[in-house]
Parts: C-alpha cells; structure tokens; sequence
C-alpha cells in the first residue's frame, strides 16, 4: 500500500494518476474541505472519461489533517510507502506560526510515523525555497548550504526546518528521498500557486519583473519522485528545474500561449515596494488580506540558476521543454474557461 499526503493538491493529484495508472494499491489523505472532484478532473486530462472514473476509484481515502496524529496513524495502516506532497504555502509573517504547524510538525508527525509502522521508503516534497544562493555566484545545486541568518520569508524557513525532521529521520533508519522542485507548472488547480499565473496570463499581462523565475513540468516531478522512490536510492535530495528564465520571457512564452501581445515594459522595482507598502498600510487598517509582500517582490527580482545534474546523472532524467510545458496547460485552462 502506497499513501500520498495532499492527494487534492497539484502535485498529489498528478502523482495519484500516475501511481494508479501504473496499477498501484493507493491511499489518500485530504481535508474535510478538499474536493476530491478536482483529482478526478486531473485525471481526465490523461485518459478518456471512463478509464479516469475506474482509476479514480481505486483510491483509498482518508480524511485526515496532517497535524492530527490519531487520523495519520489510520491512514498509515498497512502502508510500505509513502509520499508526503502536503504542505501550506504563504509568505504573510503573521502565518508563520501556521506555516510551523502545517509544514514543520506535520513533516515530524510523518516522519515519526513513518519511523514506527515500519514504512520502507519516504518522499518528501520541499522547495528550491531551501537552498541559498551561494556567495561565489555559483549556480544553486543540492550542497548549496541553507543561509539562516539570510532575510528568508517564513515559508522557506519552515519548509527547511521539515527537511530537518526528514534527515532526523534518516538518521533513525528511514530511507528517504527529498526533492527540491521550483515553481511547478500544471493544471488543475486555476486558483491557487502557478495556476493564477495562468488565469492572470489569459487576461494579457503589461509589465514584467527584471528578475528569474525556475520552472517545471509538473508531469516531470511526478515522474521523478516515482522513479526515485522505485530505485536503489535513498537519503538523498534532488532539484527540479527543467529551466530557469528570466521574468521577460517568460511572460512573453505565456502571452503567445494565449494569444496575446507580450508585455514590452519592465516595472520598476520601487514601484513595486510602493505599491506593497501600500498594501501593507491598508490591511494594518481595514484588515483586508495581503496581496503583495516584499518577500514576493524581492523573488520577481533576483536572478538563480540551478544545476540540475544530480537527477540527470542518477536516473538519465529528461525534462519537458518549458515551452511545450507553458503550451499544453495554457490550452488546457482555456479549454475550461
């Protein structure tokens, strides 16, 4: 029995089609609020209808929050494997204590249950959000150090602090896998992360960022993580970046997917930081959620690159060309909408 956490999100829902076209025995654990309707439409997107109900319901699930011990440790039963895909993403600091319980204790929870019914190997889904840029202007690779004295936002911090507790579990004897993905393209979820990128994208874009952004195919990570957890490896950690782009083409890539004229002006960064400061004045008085944090600025202007050889030499991986990635999940939004 395979169990994968966060089977609703973009990645748990692509991983679930892939492990369960390939006929295995699954378990799902999701939030009372979940709508698992959005799972079954990923897998329409791979298969005909039918064959996408059949798989669907192969799926064993649970309602369990991965803070809650009591509903783990059902949904741990009888597991030899395990993915662990859930997690809460947020830059806001006044999260950060909810950013610890989802990302950093929920990991411990896994991890210590994992430890004590025996699981026989662990994937962990982190971020290229815990590797620091290094000082020589290198490129970021899997031995690029955490820099914790660094002005980090709070998810970072926390998704760090989880690969923590997955070392810590290495350590007591459980083979693990972590992998460090940078933004994630695929479709499904229109509302949330990479998503409202493209729904923003539809819409036709005017400005753009003088920064970089890493990217990759959604159908790779999943791919990845299956082949990590079928092989002789373990306690190891990969990247995943098919490319790293700068912010002007890639908003040109998402405009020509949709049709419409790429953006031609770069905005400049202390407009930016105005209009967040702005921002930050109106939610301090009217309460109203945060649109634009200085963490999300400070991003749209650095410029990263990665090495991404790692998981090219342990498995010969081959990444999607980002533009065919930008090509297919832009169609398929406006398939949708």
């Amino acid at each position: 029995m395979i169990l994968v956490t966060g089977g609703t999100g973009l990645v748990g829902s692509h991983l679930l089609y892939l492990l369960a076209a390939s006929g295995s025995n699954l378990r799902a654990t999701h939030r009372k609020s979940s709508d698992l309707s959005r799972v079954k439409k990923v897998f329409g997107y791979y298969t005909d209808k039918q064959t996408a109900h059949k798989l669907f319901n192969t799926i064993e699930w649970i309602q369990a929050d991965i803070t809650n011990i009591p509903a783990l440790t059902l949904a741990f039963e009888d597991c030899k494997y395990v993915y662990h895909c859930a997690a809460m993403i947020a830059f806001e600091p006044k999260k950060y204590e909810l950013l610890k319980k989802a990302n950093t204790q929920a990991t411990a929870n896994i991890v210590n249950l994992a430890l004590v019914h025996g699981i026989k190997k662990l994937c962990y889904v982190s971020s290229i959000a815990t590797l620091s840029n290094p000082e020589n202007g290198n490129s970021i690779s899997e031995v690029t150090h955490f820099n914790q004295e660094a002005a980090n936002n709070v998810y970072s911090l926390t998704k760090y602090a989880a690969e923590m507790e997955v070392w810590r579990a290495a350590q007591e004897g459980l083979d693990t896998i972590i992998v460090n993905p940078g933004v994630i393209l695929g479709a499904g979820s229109w509302h949330t992360g990479s998503g409202t990128i493209f729904k923003l994208a539809s819409k036709g874009m005017s400005y753009f960022t003088g920064g970089n952004v890493a990217l990759v195919d959604v159908k790779d990570v999943v791919l990845a993580m299956q082949k990590l957890m079928n092989s002789n490896l373990k306690n190891k950690q990969y990247i995943l970046v098919a490319a790293t782009v700068s912010y002007k083409e890639f908003t040109k890539k998402l405009a020509l997917a949709f049709d419409k004229k790429p953006p031609k002006k770069e905005i400049a960064k202390w407009k930016l930081l105005l209009v967040c400061n702005i921002d930050a004045l109106l939610s301090s008085v009217f309460g109203t959620k945060r649109k634009l944090l200085k963490a999300n600025v400070k991003s749209l202007y650095t410029v990263s690159n990665y090495d991404t050889q790692k998981i090219k030499n342990a498995l010969a991986f081959r990444f999607t060309p980002i533009s065919q990635t930008i090509t297919r999940v832009a169609n398929q939004y406006t398939c949708e909408h």
